[in-house]
């Protein structure tokens, strides 16, 4: 499983591990990801996806993933997730 979320694109960071004495060494600072299921209305059917913690707060919030996908911008979508929108959109 790739550490990419596919609703906001947020991949792993770079920077360092800074000890007690100022040792500095590299380390990746990962988003936590998840393997969720959402439920589509308009497409009824469930749909899987990788998702970080903060994209899926945000679409509980926007009302559910039809709702969030039909505002989402098109470049932070993964290519699932883009096929998913332009189904919801051509119905």
């Amino acid at each position: 499983m790739t550490r990419i979320c596919e609703l906001t694109g947020k991949k792993p960071l770079k920077g360092h591990k800074v000890s007690h004495a100022n040792n500095k060494t590299k380390r990746r600072f990962l988003p936590g990801i998840k393997k969720v299921t959402f439920k589509s209305d308009f497409l009824k059917k469930n749909i899987s996806l990788n998702v970080s913690n903060a994209a899926l707060r945000t679409v509980d919030f926007k009302g559910g993933i039809d709702k969030f996908l039909k505002k989402a911008k098109s470049h932070q979508l993964s290519k699932k997730a883009k096929k998913i929108r332009n189904n919801i959109l051509t119905k």
